[in-house]
């Protein structure tokens, strides 16, 4: 939200359910046009030119993925642009790890490309997909960095139980990309019926 505002001259609207993220988002964005919402995601109102969403689906369960997709299509003008950034199974699944899930990310649930696709049929046309895959190992491994180094500064809050269980967490995830189990996308859709994006045959503006 901050690099579209002052980047870009962005309006933005941030949507978030973590009252300490957002605490922190509206300290770190003051000053900036930007307004934050403490909602779930279904409760969004209004249209906007652009939306993007990174690291939520993960979240949203595959009963509610066509949902999801609806209320995206429903909030983004009929010349808008949907940016959706996830983390990704080379396999469909409607179940959840059970470690991550305990421990991690309750409910969490990773979508495959066909799970996505049929969430977005005759809503969405896909203009762009790209594979981050193999940078996300490198970003696991350097938060894994970070973590060892300053751990001296957080023992104090967390007990050594978290630290196994946080190393596990990040190491295990590097593992899975580096295995390419696991992929990060970020797809660029458009609504069915719009006109071709200009960047589609100029080059990418978005």
């Amino acid at each position: 939200a901050k690099y579209m505002a002052e980047r870009f001259g962005c309006s933005v609207t941030g949507v978030n359910i973590s009252q300490e993220q957002l605490g922190y988002a509206r300290d770190f964005c003051k000053g900036l046009p930007i307004t934050f919402l403490n909602c779930d995601y279904r409760a969004v109102e209004g249209t906007f030119d652009k939306i993007v969403s990174v690291g939520m689906f993960e979240h949203v369960g595959c009963k509610n993925y066509r949902i999801f997709m609806r209320l995206v299509r429903r909030c983004l003008k009929s010349d808008g642009i949907f940016l959706l950034q996830t983390i990704g199974s080379n396999i469909s699944q409607t179940g959840c790890d059970p470690w991550i899930d305990r421990y991690i990310f309750p409910n969490g649930m990773l979508p495959s490309i066909a799970q996505i696709a049929r969430a977005c049929e005759r809503l969405f046309v896909i203009e762009d997909l790209q594979n981050l895959g193999p940078h996300y190992d490198k970003t696991l491994m350097a938060w894994n960095a970070n973590f060892q180094h300053n751990w001296p500064m957080l023992q104090s809050r967390y007990d050594d139980r978290f630290r196994r269980m946080w190393t596990y967490y990040l190491l295990s995830c590097a593992g899975a990309f580096r295995a390419r189990n696991i992929q990060v996308w970020q797809i660029v859709m458009t609504p069915v019926g719009a006109n071709q994006p200009a960047w589609m045959t100029g080059g990418r503006s978005w």
